[in-house]
């Protein structure tokens, strides 16, 4: 019996992952949609707190506050980002002349031929067609905007049915009506609580990173400031990219290592203080998730989703273990996967 519910369990980990992979195209958008969705949900309780709003504006309103708040600064940044790309592309086959005197600055100061060094191990490396990688996958993500639009119209047109319909599925099942909603509700703060925490943290960052870039004279300073905004979701690695990629970039368009280094001390600065004073003043234990857990995580859906996937990894193992705690028989589960092995 033991081992046919082990198999049972095997087939159904195995279809759950194979749909992730081949849904992709449609689950991807509805989960952003998501991430959207309780950040207007997060606006509209902000709002909730003073009086007079809460008195005389209906929630649908407030709905659409939110939704035009958060959907014109994407417009907004989207339009100022494809002029920086743009910028970027043009300014490419002098990125790539830089290269060349970088490197043979290096040898002519350390005696070391690092170009054959780099081609011995990594073989002709066309940052052009990289840097135009990263491009078409941000215009990806782009074009799939008005999916995520209608994603979050009907979430949010769904939203005050939902409980309703819990109450009609458990009819005459009050310990279990309660039991699931009080889940949800947990669910849904948690999150909610996260995803508005996080993209203030990561804002407080992109800013101030944006104003420093900006002192250097890094072209397309916006693009590389968005950049670190988005990887500063990603735990652990993100904010290690997001200091890297600016750094590299100011030694390619000057030609000098100098600019990188200091490109790197100030962005890792601002890192720093964010990443080890502000992040953790805000957040708190907002999220009781294992530190091994959240490298697991990253690295399954990054695999399966990408960045966003790996974005999405922290907060798709809280809701795991806020669900396995409430289950009676998986309670051990949400146990291993917490923190401290409270829950």
């Amino acid at each position: 019996m033991k081992a046919s519910k082990i198999t049972n369990a095997l087939l159904v980990s195995i279809a759950v992952v194979i749909i992730l992979i081949y849904g992709k195209p449609l689950l991807l958008p509805f989960v952003v949609a998501l991430i959207f969705w309780f950040l207007i949900k997060e606006i509209r309780e902000l709002l909730y707190r003073i009086p007079f709003v809460k008195k005389k504006v209906h929630i649908s309103i407030l709905n659409l506050v939110g939704f035009l708040t958060i959907f014109l600064i994407i417009g907004g940044i989207v339009k100022i980002l494809s002029m920086n790309i743009k910028q970027l592309s043009t300014s490419m086959p002098i990125y790539q002349e830089n290269i060349k005197l970088i490197t043979a600055s290096i040898e002519a100061s350390t005696d070391f031929e690092i170009g054959a060094f780099i081609k011995e191990f990594v073989g002709e490396y066309d940052y052009t067609n990289n840097l135009k990688i990263i491009f078409t996958s941000l215009k990806d993500l782009f074009g799939k905007a008005f999916l995520i639009i209608i994603y979050v119209l009907f979430l949010l047109l769904e939203e005050p049915f939902f409980q309703h319909k819990i109450k009609k599925i458990f009819l005459g099942e009050k310990e279990k009506r309660t039991e699931t909603i009080q889940i949800l509700s947990q669910i849904d703060r948690s999150i909610g609580r996260y995803i508005s925490l996080k993209t203030l943290t990561s804002l407080i960052t992109g800013i101030s990173s944006y104003i420093a870039l900006l002192f250097i004279g890094i072209e397309a300073p916006l693009f590389w400031a968005f950049l670190i905004f988005v990887m500063n979701f990603i735990p652990t690695i993100g904010s290690l990219i997001a200091t890297i990629f600016p750094a590299l970039f100011a030694m390619l368009q000057f030609g000098d290592i100098m600019p990188g280094i200091s490109t790197l001390i100030i962005v890792g600065v601002i890192q720093l203080i964010v990443g080890n004073y502000v992040d953790p003043k805000l957040m708190g234990d907002s999220l009781n998730v294992s530190p091994l857990i959240v490298i697991i995580g990253l690295a399954f859906w990054g695999a399966i989703w990408g960045i966003i996937g790996m974005i999405l990894s922290v907060p798709i193992s809280a809701m795991l273990i806020l669900i396995f705690a409430n289950v009676p028989n998986s309670r051990s589960i949400a146990i291993l996967l917490s923190k401290k092995g409270n829950v």
